[in-house]
């Protein structure tokens, strides 16, 4: 089963060209040079799983997405077998090209999918509260076709094409009327729940605000009540002032570790000129973010010189909510606290949600700008 490749054209010389999957998903390669995408995939064609439920925890008002199906998913293939590799020989896997650059796809074992007809979340009454469908779009970005990488060890080159496909993937599931909010994100090492080890990302466009967002949301608002200013901006200001958590910085980008850190190692990747969401990102922006990014990780890594498990986040602005309140900005949060030791989320994190850092954020931020960088 296949279609003609729908092509556009985005920023930084990248070229998205559409396919069709054997099941009826759509995967997007993201090219800087004008490659023919004529594969097809030759997998037997099988059924998507069923859409599942959201489900309201009335004790805390928050929404819970329950997906059996997601029970049966890959865990930790062997490289030989590893879905996310292209397609060479026999192994058929979920990219169909023998070669690619960055390509974005749905998610074969989605938590969220596209509703069958038109959509709400249900009002909010407590335990009588109706339960819905998980309602999203759930995407994985493969960052480079070979396995045994890591987004710090892709070219500059290369980390502009997965931002480029980052913002391209933003702009257009904005678009989706059931979609209130955008998050693209990375998990890193086994330590965090990592299945697949090729190098790659993921993508959740969420029918609802989740619960991290509500609350940034309440601390903007009441900040904008009481002084007139946008929260995150005071906040880069301050770390701008204080200097003394800054681990990068170039023209258009500034990296800190932030005042109050809950993890022992926790950046925040911020742009100095302040915008809502990726897609919003000025094109001199968009052509700085790989020099800090690599180097953020590059220190990351070089701490305990080894390869740091980590969840690199980014946040953006809900797209049709206060999107004047809330900034852009890359978080990056590593459980590790020394060589062989790890954060466990113990009884106060996880039961209370109140952390506990056993050493200050100034001292984080020192030791990352120890690390010596290779050239």
């Amino acid at each position: 089963m296949s279609h003609g490749p729908a092509r556009k054209t985005l920023q930084a010389g990248v070229t998205r060209n559409d396919r069709l999957m054997s099941d009826g998903r759509t995967i997007r390669y993201y090219d800087t040079e004008v490659i023919p995408r004529t594969a097809q995939d030759q997998r037997p064609q099988e059924d998507q799983p069923e859409i599942g439920e959201l489900r309201l925890d009335s004790l805390l008002n928050e929404w819970v997405a329950m997906a059996p199906h997601r029970q049966s998913r890959i865990f930790l293939p062997p490289k030989e077998l590893c879905p996310l590799c292209p397609t060479v020989g026999d192994l058929l896997t979920e990219v169909p090209e023998r070669t690619y650059n960055v390509v974005v796809f749905d998610n074969r074992s989605p938590s969220l999918r596209p509703p069958d007809q038109d959509w709400v979340l249900p009002k909010l009454l407590g335990p009588s509260t109706a339960t819905a469908t998980a309602a999203g779009k759930c995407e994985v970005v493969c960052f480079t076709q070979e396995h045994g990488k890591s987004f710090a060890d892709l070219s500059p080159a290369q980390v502009r094409t997965v931002l480029e496909a980052w913002r391209d993937r933003t702009s257009e599931l904005s678009q989706l009327p059931y979609i209130e909010h955008i998050f693209p994100f990375e998990n890193r090492g086994e330590e965090i729940g990592v299945t697949l080890a090729h190098p790659h990302g993921q993508i959740y466009a969420y029918s609802f605000l989740p619960p991290r967002v509500a609350r940034m949301l309440e601390a903007a608002r009441n900040h904008k009540e009481l002084t007139g200013r946008v929260l995150y901006d005071d906040v880069v200001a301050r770390e701008i002032n204080e200097k003394v958590r800054i681990v990068a910085q170039n023209q258009h980008w500034i990296a800190f570790v932030p005042f109050a850190s809950r993890y022992p190692f926790e950046i925040h990747v911020a742009p100095r000129t302040a915008v809502a969401d990726l897609s919003e990102l000025s094109l001199e922006a968009c052509d700085a973010f790989p020099e800090i990014a690599l180097e953020v990780l590059k220190r990351l890594d070089g701490v305990f010189a080894i390869p740091m498990a980590y969840i690199a986040a980014w946040h953006q602005a809900p797209i049709r909510e206060d999107r004047d309140l809330l900034r852009l900005h890359w978080q990056i949060t590593s459980v590790r606290r020394a060589p062989g030791k790890l954060k466990y989320l113990a009884g106060s994190e996880s039961a209370m949600g109140a952390f506990i850092m056993d050493m200050y954020p100034e001292q984080s931020a020192q030791q990352l700008r120890n690390v010596v960088l290779g050239k």
